[in-house]
């Protein structure tokens, strides 16, 4: 962090800082490019005129929190013009967002902010944080009106996989190991982008960074545990290199998190940032083009590497684990309901009865840890047995008795003189069994 460390230490020795005592905040409207309106906050430093510009393009989400008025204020305080505007949320989902669209409101942002008399039009950037940093990128390279850009924690890979490694690495903290995140965590985000569940999940930002031309300024939090902090300071210095960029500075922020503000394990997060974040970003600003010297940091340390998703198998395919996990359910529903017909019960029914049971607890259970992992940010899961949660064990030991129960089945297989009907539902819970053992192995139940 030989970079950082050396412009943290121009200014606790003293080195002059354009700080400001008083900053004004002025509200406006801004056009969008498909001709929609929307709103935003100017954040400057009082009576500034011709100063530098910064558009800021937001993380994931709905943009309402807080901590971009705080960055805004702190760049003003640093003596340059901060605009923090309403994000697009209309067809802004989980399944879907357009980071075209994204990045041209940035730009019509950079437009509105270059029309006023606070600032230089000729020194107007944009910062992007996480999502922002796909964002950011992609307007910067569509317009030679944008003199800069400043990423924090912006990713060099694909969404989905920077996604897979921020589960990876909360599971790991906490200490949990095998299938839960080896298996379940990482086919269940390779199913939903097969399913198109997962926005942009492929998006590869490496191509627009070869393309700018501006002058760049990375930021990385030592202790990020959503975007992998060494892979992608490395893969951004890995295509400027190639391309012959050398306007560029790539740091290393010691101790902060994510979003640049103070962390103790970079799970919590402090309510100020991170010391010497906003004025590294302001003296790089006022110091441009000098700043901007092919400087790069060592990457941060982490627990893992980021590990690209494979390719879905046609086996693997939303709509062939539909048709598994289907036809699993109806053999097990047509097994119970025909036992309602007593001639067609089994001369042995309790290995069936317990094979209908652990399988349908199995599915259940494993649908709702699935759906946990994809959708909450826990980094505590209670005890562990051997590097599982109580539930995941539990969960495991089922779908064993399961397989289990599916032997004794097999075994047990009905004659002849049985009748027709017994031979049926024997067929049905047998069906049942495979198909739930064959699910089971592919989402962990039955791995270690």
């Amino acid at each position: 962090m030989t970079v950082l460390a050396g412009m943290i230490a121009a200014i606790v020795a003293g080195a002059p800082l354009a700080q400001a005592d008083d900053i004004t905040t002025t509200d406006i409207t801004f056009t969008r490019s498909d001709a929609t309106a929307t709103n935003g906050t100017i954040h400057a430093p009082a009576g500034a005129t011709g100063r530098p510009g910064v558009v800021l393009v937001h993380g994931s989400g709905t943009g309402k929190s807080p901590q971009y008025d705080q960055v805004a204020t702190a760049l003003a305080r640093e003596g340059i013009v901060a605009l923090r505007y309403d994000k697009r949320t209309e067809d802004y989902t989980p399944a879907h967002r357009d980071y075209s669209l994204l990045a041209d409101d940035a730009l019509a942002g950079v437009a509105a902010l270059r029309s006023r008399l606070e600032v230089d039009p000729s020194k107007v950037g944009i910062w992007g944080l996480s999502e922002g940093g796909w964002v950011a990128p992609l307007a910067v390279s569509r317009s030679a009106d944008v003199a800069f850009l400043i990423t924090i924690a912006a990713n060099s890979g694909a969404p989905a996989a920077q996604q897979t490694w921020a589960n990876e690495t909360r599971f790991e903290a906490a200490g949990v190991r095998g299938s839960m995140i080896d298996v379940l965590g990482r086919n269940g985000i390779r199913v939903m982008a097969g399913a198109g569940l997962f926005a942009q999940a492929d998006y590869d930002p490496l191509p627009v960074l070869a393309d700018i031309e501006q002058p760049v300024l990375g930021i990385w939090g030592e202790k990020d545990r959503l975007t992998p902090p060494g892979d992608s300071l490395r893969g951004f210095q890995e295509v400027f290199d190639r391309v012959g960029k050398t306007n560029y500075t790539l740091l290393t922020l010691p101790n902060a998190q994510h979003g640049g503000f103070t962390t103790t394990d970079g799970f919590d997060k402090g309510t100020e940032l991170s010391p010497g974040y906003v004025q590294l970003m302001g003296d790089w600003v006022k110091g441009l083009p000098e700043t901007a010297s092919g400087n790069a940091d060592l990457p941060a340390a982490q627990g893992h590497s980021v590990t690209p998703l494979s390719p879905l198998e046609w086996w693997e395919s939303p709509m062939a684990q539909l048709a598994l996990l289907s036809g699993t359910v109806l053999a097990l529903l047509g097994y119970a309901l025909t036992g309602f017909v007593r001639a067609w019960r089994l001369p042995h029914a309790v290995p069936a009865r317990i094979l209908v049971v652990t399988a349908g607890i199995g599915i259940v259970g494993a649908t709702a840890q699935l759906l946990f992992v994809a959708s909450s940010n826990a980094t505590e899961f209670g005890p562990l047995i051997f590097g599982r949660t109580l539930t995941w064990a539990a969960l495991q030991l089922i779908a064993a008795g399961a397989v289990v129960a599916l032997v004794f089945v097999i075994a047990g297989r009905p004659r002849p003189r049985d009748g027709a009907g017994p031979r049926i539902r024997w067929a049905l819970i047998i069906c049942a069994g495979i198909g739930f053992t064959l699910w089971a192995l592919y989402w962990g139940l039955l791995r270690p």
